[in-house]
């Protein structure tokens, strides 16, 4: 590294060379994402400088009319961004532009297989932002100013993509960032007006900013036109989820949803609400398709962008959805919140409370309509976030019911062929003197289909649930019913069928257990106290023996979580 004041060369943090180096092969296909990405940026940058200025309004400089411009020149093959949104200074450019700044970036980068479909779409889900210019760019410069500073205290970064980049002071007369890029040979079809308006309209007429772009229908042969540039606005400008629901278009939601989310995939589902009343705001929920290679990490970031009136607060307010519902994507903008909110007041506001039960509801709801209506879907999102979702019953007590009816488990009903069963599919089958649903907890679900405490259910024709995700333990240990069902777990304590057990069946039972008293005795002693008790069993048609659980006892399941 040098050590010049003004200019240093840097090299780039082995994650970020790494994901580079994958980003620009596995994405070539879908190139013109980069635009996506840098317009998402700009439109950031504007709603950071908004927020700032509801306390400091001098940050504006005089210039309140926030803005994309968009540039070309097709001879020297450069595309270049700019906005006048909040800006940076060294230290940002450094922290954004230079490392990845996000935790699970070695976990991330563990996950690529190698093959180039799969890992595109993992990467998408990433969120590769400003590092997409590389995939159209052998070069590209950045010249930025924080809102606020000097005019001297501008920044130049400059990198081709590779293993540095350099970093000096630069002077800026205006506030924000302005992006050039120096298009590889095969990009510079980018360079073209009609192509740079294609993909906006594409992917950023959503954005509540107006994206500019060169006018260019003067006429050539006006000699009094001027030489400057006249810029027109090709994006509606205005936020999505303000407007109604018939005038957004699936495609429209679908682009808002990957400009929230950064995620490349389509979204399952959404659900658009505007709440009028005591309390008014609009809700706009997605449901990814994919789950996030962070998942399973509950510290980790989530939650809703927040706006009030409009007016960007925060990303990730994660007051609004409880943490089982972590994976849902969207906004949320209300009226009836201070815009000089903090997390800390969140947590106390009456008003948020009220809307993170609305939410919930609304995105439960989501669920279970996309369950009803398309089930093929539905096993999609099973898949991907069925765990998570187990973890609501134990968080949940309000919700429990709800949440039940979207459970799937595998069964040992014929028509099941893995978790495809809900809770009401299996009282629909239910024998007519049956008065619990029953269901079995394994290691694996090969484990579960051959243990021999199925074996007086199969003799009898008596379907049972077999449970065997690392979390179903901990959710049967919240969920007691359904459907005014009690819930037993077969491989527990004392095994009684009620009615479904016969009053022969009983009576032999009995004689059984009066006749082998000694040799249970024998094989307690033999034992000791390695089991609680040596027993009869009824569950068994063809095993010799099988271990239970006593009923107050933790499962395998459970000591392992503990």
């Amino acid at each position: 590294m040098t050590t010049d004041m003004k200019k240093e060369t840097r090299g780039f943090e082995t994650e970020a060379k790494q994901l580079l180096k994958l980003m620009i092969h596995s994405l070539y296909s879908n190139k013109e994402v980069f635009l996506r990405e840098l317009i998402s940026n700009a439109s950031d940058a504007a709603d950071k400088l908004r927020f700032q200025a509801l306390s400091n309004p001098d940050i504006y400089e005089g210039d309140t009319d926030l803005r994309v411009l968009i540039d070309f020149d097709k001879d020297a093959g450069t595309i270049t961004i700019s906005d006048n949104g909040i800006g940076m200074d060294r230290e940002d450019v450094i922290s954004n532009l230079g490392t990845i700044a996000r935790s699970g970036t070695a976990q991330f980068l563990q996950s690529l297989s190698g093959d180039q479909k799969k890992d595109s779409q993992l990467i998408g889900q990433f969120g590769v932002g400003f590092y997409s210019a590389f995939i159209v760019a052998n070069e590209v410069e950045v010249i930025t100013r924080k809102a606020g500073t000097a005019a001297s205290d501008a920044v130049r970064w400059v990198s081709a993509g590779e293993s540095d980049y350099s970093i000096e002071s630069t002077e800026k007369a205006g506030r924000g960032t302005t992006v050039i890029l120096k298009l590889r040979d095969d990009s510079k079809d980018f360079a073209d007006a009609y192509r740079i308006r294609q993909v906006v309209k594409k992917y950023a007429d959503h954005i509540a900013i107006p994206v500019l772009l060169p006018k260019q229908n003067f006429d050539e042969k006006d000699e009094d036109k001027s030489d400057e540039k006249e810029y027109e606005a090709v994006n509606d400008a205005k936020a999505l989820w303000t407007r109604p629901r018939t005038q957004v278009s699936d495609d429209e939601y679908v682009e808002f949803y990957k400009h929230v989310s950064h995620d490349y995939e389509k979204p399952l589902s959404w659900s658009h609400n505007k709440v009028e009343g005591k309390l008014e705001y609009t809700s706009l929920l997605y449901l990814p398709a994919r789950a996030p290679f962070d998942l399973w990490n509950r510290d980790g970031a989530r939650g809703l962008k927040l706006y009030v009136q409009r007016v960007f607060i925060m990303d990730q307010a994660e007051q609004f959805l409880p943490l089982y519902l972590r994976f849902i994507k969207g906004v949320v903008d209300s009226n009836d919140i201070s815009l000089n909110v903090s997390r800390e007041i969140l947590q106390k506001d009456p008003a948020v409370d009220s809307m993170r039960s609305a939410l919930t509801k609304r995105a439960l709801d989501m669920l279970a309509k996309l369950k009803k209506d398309e089930p093929e879907k539905y096993a999609t999102f099973w898949k991907e976030f069925g765990q998570v979702l187990k973890e609501g019953p134990g968080e949940d007590y309000s919700n429990r019911e709800a949440i039940a009816k979207l459970l799937m488990f595998a069964s040992t009903h014929e028509q099941s062929s893995g978790q495809d069963q809900s809770l009401e599919d299996y009282v629909s089958r239910m024998k007519s003197d049956q008065e619990k649903i029953y269901y079995l907890i394994a290691d694996s679900a090969k484990a579960a289909k051959g243990s021999p405490h199925l074996e007086i259910f199969r003799k009898k024709g008596i379907e049972v649930l077999l449970l065997s995700d690392r979390i179903d333990e901990w959710l049967m240990s919240h969920l007691h019913e359904f459907d005014g069902k009690p819930l037993q777990d077969v491989a527990r304590g004392e095994l009684d069928l009620g009615k479904l057990d016969d009053e022969e069946d009983k009576k032999a039972q009995e004689k059984l257990e009066e006749e082998l008293k000694p040799l249970l005795e024998r094989v307690q002693n033999a034992l000791g106290d390695r089991v609680k008790e040596v027993r009869i069993s009824h569950r068994l048609t063809d095993s010799a023996a099988c271990l239970a659980i006593d009923e107050d006892d933790m499962g395998a399941q459970m000591r392992r979580i503990m």
